[in-house]
């Protein structure tokens, strides 16, 4: 059964951190929540299926995941991604921030430098930084709208800070970059150079738009693949995030049992039935429903790029390769932060994800999620324009 991706589901009241924390966060009361990356969509009928068949059951005790899952989520990376993974890699941990954290605290020591790419999803600081490590930004370079990676800013940041570890975001969140093969090439061969351990955060890996192809970078750099941990979950994919599920494929044995430790050490939990269910049949019967969602992303993307040329060209919007979020530009409007902010939340009553929250290089920028159905874009870039056109 196919998904009608243009149906509001009503998410208030639903302990949604998206719609129920309006208040809280003082924001206003008919602000639209286009902030946190989950999607406004109903799962694929396999996933619900699956998940109601656990709830019937009655009982929902502590779990393990069968070789069915670990089969499944093999499958859907050799299928996609040409990618050959053994199921003793696997690592699964209730969400990527979390494994995160544990590979900070597993293969870095306190005071250690830890290397990212600002503008950047900003838990990577927020993990390194309350386990007593090093931010040392790498900023992404922004070349009239579209970013690129500075690779002697990064060999020499390096260099200079002792720096043992590289957070990578591939695809880009927020920017919406897919990596070239030769990027992430370039990437390796610094980081194989200066003995850097990689952690690939590729969560956003299956939304990529037409003429993009993610590129794993342990299928990039394979002589590489020993020091790289890879990031992945089915969350994004198939809006499962609160289900609390993530793979991560860790090859080297050495690395895989300090990571298992430190997990013990913290007491990170074990996936629940739940998300064991849902993981298994997203990955083994939700392909249809995932090329469907593409096709309608893509709408929205063409919807906002054609609505910003011709209503409101003021605002530029950095091209989307991959992911469901678009960067604005707001810079134009030569507003501060503080005034930013009051435009786009009190008077545009939008809630985005401030440009500022992923780092100083976010300035005049906003996030916003396009997960949802067009008439919510509709109604957003509409209460866009109203605002911009008093500006003038």
């Amino acid at each position: 059964m196919k998904r009608d991706f243009d149906e509001k589901v009503n998410r208030y009241q639903t302990n949604s951190v998206k719609f129920d924390l309006i208040s809280e966060n003082k924001k206003p009361k008919d602000i639209l929540p286009m902030w946190v990356a989950d999607m406004d969509f109903k799962v694929p009928q396999c996933v619900e299926d699956a998940v109601r068949k656990v709830t019937d059951h009655g009982i929902y005790g502590y779990s393990t995941c069968p070789n069915t899952y670990y089969e499944a989520v093999i499958h859907w990376f050799k299928e996609y991604f040409h990618t050959e993974i053994e199921r003793k890699w696997i690592v699964c941990t209730p969400g990527i921030v979390n494994a995160i954290g544990v590979a900070i605290r597993a293969f870095t020591n306190e005071k250690d430098a830890i290397l990212i790419q600002r503008p950047v999803y900003y838990p990577f600081s927020l993990m390194i930084e309350r386990n007593n490590r090093v931010v040392v930004n790498n900023p992404l370079v922004n070349e009239n709208g579209y970013y690129r990676m500075d690779y002697d800013d990064m060999e020499k940041k390096i260099i200079d800070h002792q720096v043992k570890m590289f957070v990578l975001c591939s695809p880009h969140n927020p920017i919406g970059r897919v990596w070239k093969k030769e990027e992430l090439e370039q990437v390796a061969k610094i980081c194989k150079k200066h003995n850097v351990l990689i952690v690939s955060d590729e969560i956003h890996c299956d939304f990529v738009f037409p003429g993009h192809q993610h590129q794993m970078l342990i299928n990039v750099a394979p002589e590489l693949k020993e020091e790289i941990i890879t990031c992945t979950a089915p969350s994004k994919t198939f809006n499962l995030a609160g289900m609390q599920t993530s793979n991560i494929i860790i090859s080297n044995p050495n690395l895989r049992e300090k990571f298992v430790e430190e997990m013990d050490k913290i007491a990170v939990g074990m996936i629940g039935p739940m998300g064991i269910a849902a993981c298994e049949a997203a990955y083994r019967g939700g392909r249809e429903w995932l090329d469907e969602l593409l096709i309608y992303l893509e709408g929205n993307r063409e919807y906002i790029r054609e609505f910003l040329k011709s209503e409101i060209p003021e605002i530029r919007m950095t091209e989307l390769e991959g992911t469901y979020l678009v960067w604005f530009d707001f810079s134009a409007l030569g507003l501060n932060n503080q005034e930013l902010e009051e435009l786009v939340v009190n008077k545009m009553k939008i809630w985005f994800d401030a440009g500022t929250m992923f780092g100083e290089e976010g300035r005049g920028f906003e996030r916003m999620n396009i997960a949802c159905p067009r008439s919510v874009i509709e109604q957003a870039m509409a209460r866009i324009k109203e605002e911009v056109v008093k500006l003038r």
